[in-house]
């Protein structure tokens, strides 16, 4: 149930904020960028996602981190000993299960304040926690809110910005370097696929009765496009809810599945409803689960994401 609420929490924070200040987390990033580099220094100030200057005394010793993206990005940069504080809902890498939980949708100021961190690094999804946020900023913390990212060209901003306010910028280029060059490769192999080859996908974000699906200006429709397929919901905005009927007459080629992580089996949950025997995703045995984590999440393993989405709707081509 705690797995299904914390579901529910993510589908509403991202439908009611599809529109990130990626904009405004790259002027941040490009005020320093030119000047920071291997000699990167501090104090340095940096212009966040709520368009606000965040001055970085000395390079953080003690990182604080109040949602799953940011400590993703954090550990990716090899800061992971500096991490003193996560959110509830932080899952990844395995040693997040041993460090202080700070809250969940609501954050715990006192706790947080107590630890005296370096550096809290907040989520503009998140930002609406203003009062606690506001309080942690009289205390004297420096708070660096990250913006909501919502494509991959954004998650190289926050990965930038992360880098730049943890004196890890050298290595956060190399990072989205590394992403850049994935995503290159695996476009370069989707257009080996043929037109008349291309697959319609259907991607399930909730299972029924209330089935959810993600229309573009979501990760999962970049990822279809980066793959060369075609998105039956591309047409709709953001995270969407539809009826089954409408699904049954998309007729998708293959069926994306991403609640795995909490339900028994998700491939049965779809073959299973009454009518959907005749879809071609379901007759050619084209039902897959990939975890939401990996596809959803604005972090650094979106990379596998696009990879395991690739697997299971191309297999011929991206198997090997």
């Amino acid at each position: 149930m705690r797995k299904m609420c914390s579901l529910v929490f993510v589908l509403g924070l991202t439908i009611s904020m599809l529109i990130g200040c990626s904009d405004i987390s790259k002027e941040g990033i490009e005020e320093k960028q030119s000047t920071q580099g291997e000699n990167q220094s501090f104090p340095l100030t940096i212009r966040d996602a709520v368009d606000e200057k965040v001055t970085i005394e000395q390079k953080p010793e003690r990182i604080i981190s109040l949602i799953p993206s940011n400590t993703e990005a954090v550990f990716a940069l090899g800061l992971g000993k500096k991490v003193i504080g996560v959110s509830e809902n932080d899952n990844y890498p395995e040693e997040t299960k041993d460090i202080q939980k700070i809250g969940g949708m609501e954050i715990d100021t006192e706790m947080i304040v107590s630890l005296k961190p370096d550096i809290v690094l907040a989520h503009e999804s998140v930002h609406n926690s203003r009062e606690g946020i506001q309080q942690l900023k009289d205390a004297g913390i420096p708070v660096l809110t990250v913006n909501d990212a919502q494509s991959f060209k954004d998650v190289y901003a926050s990965l930038m910005m992360i880098g730049e306010a943890t004196g890890e910028l050298d290595k956060a280029k190399e990072i989205v370097t590394t992403m850049e060059k994935k995503v290159e490769t695996i476009q370069e192999k989707a257009k080996t696929i043929k037109d008349e080859e291309r697959k319609s996908v259907l991607v399930e974000v909730s299972p029924s009765p209330e089935i959810y699906t993600t229309g573009k200006n979501t990760f999962m429709d970049e990822m279809l496009g980066i793959i060369s397929a075609d998105n039956v919901s591309g047409g709709l905005d953001g995270w969407v809810k539809l009826d089954e009927e409408s699904l049954i007459a998309a007729n998708p080629d293959v069926i994306i599945t991403t609640y795995g992580y909490y339900t028994g089996n998700p491939v049965k949950e779809v073959t299973g409803r009454n009518g959907w025997d005749n879809i071609k995703a379901v007759k050619n045995g084209a039902v897959f689960d990939v975890h939401s984590d990996l596809v959803t999440r604005s972090g650094p393993r979106l990379i596998e994401g696009v990879e395991e989405l690739a697997k299971a709707v191309y297999p011929n081509v991206f198997d090997n």
